[in-house]
This record gives C-alpha cells, sequence and structure tokens, in this order.
C-alpha cells in the first residue's frame, strides 16, 4: 500500500506559524498542541483533474437530490429519516436560491476516490484553505529549497474569487425580493475559529463592494413577527455559522421564547434571506447521503412515482463510481460480512462515528456498538468515566458525547484511507489523509487536507494542498 507524499518544509512551528500568518489563523493550534503543520500533502495533476470533475459531478447529483426531496418526498420523511426538526420545514422546501459555500470529504488513494460526506450548512477550514496555503507555498519558492519545490503549485488560489461570485450572487438574489443588500455576519464571538471563517468571508464580502457587519450570536435580539435586529439595526440578509439543527432549539433564557423558530419563521416568510440557506439542512443530513442511494437502487422504479427517471445514465454512472452503498440500517453489510461505518445524522467532526471493520451479526450493533473505533478525543477518560464524581469538563464531554451518540445512525460501506507521516511539534505522527474539496456556487474551489486517526477528527492536522507538474513517486511501504 502506498502513502501519501507530504512535503516537509524545514521549519519548526513557531518560526512559520508568526507574525502575518499567525494573525489571520489564530488557531493554528488548537486543543493544546498544533493544528496547521510546516508540511505540504502533496496530489498529482491527474488526481486534481479528477477531484474536480467528480466533486463538480456529485455536486449537482445532490443538487438534483435536493430539489427531488424538497418537491415530491413527505414531512415525515425529512423529519423521521434525515432528522429535520419540523420547525425547519417550511424553510428547508424553499427553492431557487443560489448555490452556496460547501465542503465535500473524500477519500483519495489507490482503490479509487469517493466522497463519504457532505457539509453544506457550515463549513469551515475557509481562511486555511483560500489563505494559508498559498503562503506556505510563498515561503517554499521564496526560500529556494529545491528545484523540485518549482513543480508545486496550490489547487486553491480561485477559492477568495469563487466566494465573492457566490456572496454576490445571493445578495442579487436577495435584493431582488427586497432585502437590501447589507449583509450582517454571525457566529459567537468567543469561538476563535469560526469567528475568523466568519470575519474572513465577511472582508471578502466588503472587497466586492457591499456594506457588511460582524454582529456575534450574544448581540442579536429577535422580536417575533417583526425582525432580527443588531444594535437596533434591522437585520435582512444574515450569513450566519451556526448550524441549523442547534439553532431552531434555541430559546431565551429568562423567558422561554422560542427565538430560534421565530428566527426560521421569518425566513420562510421571506423577511430574511439566510446565507448558506436552509435548504442546505436537507443536504447536511447525513441521512440525505443514504437516500441518494436509495434513489441510485431504484431509479428504475421512480417513474412509478413522479413520472420521470430521476438519474440519466451518465449520472448513475457517477454515483457508482463516486459515491458509496450507504443505508439507513446495516442488515446488508452485515450479511456480506463487509466493514462499514455507523454515524450519527447530525455528527461533526468525527463525533458519534464508528467504525465496525469485522461485522459478525446484531449482536455486534448491542450495548456500545460492538467492535468499534471511536473518534479520537483530546482525553478519552472524558466520555468513559470510572465511578466517582465528574469535573464540569467531563460533564461537558459526556453531554457531548451522548449528544452525538443518541442520534439516528446511517451505515455506509467502509472504504480504505490512505496513509501518511508527518511530522510535528509533537513528533513525527503517522495517521491517515482524508481530502475536502470546497465546491462554491457549483464549482470546484480548493482543497483541504487533514491528516488524523481512522475517523478524522478535531484533532486531525490541517497539511496544506499541493499539485505536483511532476509526479512524485511516494514511498511504498
Amino acid at each position: 500500500m502506498s502513502m501519501r507524499t507530504i512535503r516537509q518544509l524545514p521549519y519548526e512551528h513557531n518560526e512559520l506559524f508568526k507574525g502575518e500568518i499567525s494573525r489571520r489563523i489564530p488557531y493554528h493550534r488548537m486543543y493544546g498542541k498544533s493544528y496547521c503543520v510546516p508540511a505540504l500533502t502533496v496530489y498529482r495533476e491527474s488526481e486534481l483533474a479528477e477531484l474536480q470533475t467528480a466533486s463538480e459531478a456529485v455536486h449537482r447529483i445532490y443538487r438534483k437530490v435536493q430539489q427531488f426531496v424538497q418537491r415530491y418526498m413527505p414531512d415525515e420523511y425529512l423529519v423521521e429519516r434525515l432528522g429535520i426538526h419540523p420547525g425547519l420545514l417550511r424553510a428547508a422546501r424553499m427553492e431557487a436560491e443560489p448555490d452556496g459555500i460547501t465542503r465535500q470529504d473524500w477519500i483519495v488513494g489507490e482503490a479509487g476516490i469517493k466522497c463519504i460526506e457532505n457539509n453544506t450548512d457550515t463549513p469551515t477550514g475557509i481562511p486555511e484553505v483560500a489563505y494559508l496555503e498559498g503562503k506556505l507555498l510563498e515561503v517554499l519558492s521564496r526560500d529556494g529549497m529545491s528545484a523540485d519545490d518549482n513543480a508545486l503549485h496550490g489547487p486553491s488560489s480561485g477559492m477568495d474569487e469563487a466566494i465573492q461570485s457566490a456572496l454576490t450572487e445571493f445578495i442579487h438574489f436577495y435584493s431582488n425580493k427586497g432585502l437590501g443588500t447589507k449583509v450582517y455576519f454571525t457566529c459567537y464571538d468567543w469561538h476563535i475559529e469560526d469567528q475568523t471563517n466568519t470575519k474572513y468571508i465577511m472582508h471578502l464580502c466588503e472587497q466586492a463592494g457591499f456594506e457588511v457587519v460582524y454582529a456575534p450570536l450574544e448581540e442579536l435580539e429577535i422580536i417575533p413577527n417583526e425582525g432580527l435586529y443588531h444594535r437596533g439595526e434591522q437585520i435582512h440578509i444574515l450569513y450566519r455559522l451556526y448550524p441549523l439543527e442547534y439553532l431552531i432549539d434555541d430559546r431565551e433564557e429568562d423567558t422561554g421564547l422560542e427565538v430560534g423558530q421565530a428566527l426560521m419563521d421569518m425566513v420562510a416568510d421571506g423577511k430574511i434571506g439566510l446565507i448558506n440557506p436552509p435548504q442546505h439542512i436537507i443536504t447536511q443530513s447525513k441521512g440525505f447521503t443514504a437516500t441518494v442511494w436509495s434513489l441510485y437502487e431504484r431509479n428504475e422504479q421512480t417513474p412509478e412515482f413522479c413520472g420521470f427517471r430521476l438519474f440519466d445514465d451518465r449520472e448513475l454512472e457517477v454515483i457508482r463510481t463516486y459515491l458509496l452503498p450507504t443505508y439507513f440500517e446495516p442488515s446488508v453489510f452485515m450479511q456480506n460480512k463487509e466493514p462499514y461505518v455507523a454515524k450519527g445524522i447530525w455528527g461533526r467532526e468525527g463525533k458519534g462515528t464508528h467504525l465496525i471493520e469485522h461485522p459478525q451479526s446484531e449482536e455486534m450493533l448491542k450495548g456500545a456498538l460492538g467492535e468499534v473505533e471511536p473518534a479520537q478525543t483530546d482525553n478519552p477518560d472524558l466520555l468513559h468515566q470510572a465511578d466517582g464524581p465528574r469535573t464540569p469538563e467531563q460533564e461537558e464531554a459526556a453531554h457531548i458525547a451522548a449528544y452525538y451518540e443518541g442520534q439516528p445512525k446511517i451505515y455506509q460501506r467502509l472504504w480504505p484511507m490512505q496513509s501518511a507521516e508527518v511530522q510535528t511539534e509533537e513528533g513525527l505522527f503517522h495517521g491517515y489523509v482524508l481530502t475536502g474539496i470546497f465546491v462554491i456556487g457549483g464549482r470546484f474551489a480548493g482543497v483541504l487536507p487533514r491528516i488524523g486517526e481512522k475517523v478524522t477528527g478535531d484533532m486531525a492536522y490541517y497539511c496544506a494542498a499541493a499539485v505536483a507538474t511532476v509526479p512524485p513517486n511516494p514511498p511504498v511501504i
């Protein structure tokens, strides 16, 4: 099995991630360890070309199925199978918005490339890809480290422009509905990663010529049936880096007012335009992945249901080539004793995800899902405490674990990940590469490689992408 080629830069973490880079990416260290590493994940030109074509083709499939779900699937399906809160249904069924900012997660390796997830509601990793990748390649070029480095270039140089184009399309769309062109940008102010991602996009919007305001979630005020306000000013267009499945449950602590529901009602009534738009909640649910596969397997039956064949032959080929069998229950994999992954439908950062590498029977799903490999955490003891009192941090971690473990799950064929070794402050790390592909406004825009455990969690390293004009010779193990 070949390893992914990693080009290590001859710098210590502190030598590289300082000054402007440290100001622009203040979370280059997270959870008490480095997050960004002084290295590059090297892809071949042919790999990048296929990823670009495949990610756009898969995105078109997702958009088609999203519209099918909106038009033909009953509310019960959206609630029970996709896990969408009933209070989000009206907004989720809104159509005709432009395309937003999405990030697909791909496994790239010798067995072929497969898209395993789609992050469409609140994708992050944007400043790393749009800014840091270019800076690291600049350092490499400036210092003239070797002739080989001249053959490396970044795949994400068009990302800023793609974001500006998508934002412009949204703002014009909402402006035509009478919502003006002023955009408010919100997230939790205390969350440095979310704040950096939000402000990065806000500055791009400002550079595109629009009036922008940063309005932390803590400063927003909702008056039901009237409007959303920030410091007395009414908001009509809102970019929010805050998941809709959290927002819908938000209530005012002192009054119990359902502010999340009030906001989504105003969105559904056309009084507020959201970026990303509310229908992205459909594609964010991992139940959507199972829906795509179910429709693929039943493509010949769709004419009886809706009067037309949903996928043409080319689309069927895209699904067969780049997506994985995904179901709402695991019996197919257990009958075939085939390795699979169990994922919570709202899982994020690997939480609620388990690998079942040696399935044997139904019994394996009982108890703690049998033989599983849970997502890595900074301190596994937080999830599995011995008897005795818990600290507040342990209580919080247990609460988070219970939230993700308690969700309905989908089951997906396990696809082998490519391994990689990268030098970090903590020493040489041997892990696995997950390749995030940003598709913005329907077009390929950038690459987010992370090196982590078999389940890519929030402890994974960001190792910027580079493309080799001349194919490298990967080490063989």
